[in-house]
């Protein structure tokens, strides 16, 4: 198994969709049910501030895999939320059996 950050850049836009409570259901409902996302959150230049993006550690075996776990997430909306993913390499039986 692999294990990729995904950093996400919001549009300021991005205040409506995450003030929507319905989407936002939405949104926990599928980060919860997704076993390989193992650390989602927002970030934060300063306490108070709108978020400016968002950041997941995702454990899968592709690329291909964490592209789909993104587009398919509520919060997901092309024209304002850009993402990369990166790899950060094989995931040991050590770090699988700490966890």
């Amino acid at each position: 198994m692999t294990r990729w950050t995904v950093t996400f850049q919001d549009a300021p836009e991005m205040t409506k969709i995450r003030a929507d409570k319905a989407r936002r259901d939405a949104h926990i409902a599928y980060v919860r049910g997704r076993p390989g996302l193992q650390i989602g959150g927002t970030l934060a230049l300063r306490p108070q501030q709108d978020f400016p993006g968002a950041i997941w550690t995702v454990e899968a075996e592709t690329r291909a895999e964490v592209e789909r776990l993104v587009v398919k997430d509520p919060y997901y909306i092309p024209s304002l939320r850009r993402y990369s993913i990166h790899n950060q390499g094989q995931t040991s039986a050590v770090q699988d059996m700490l966890a």
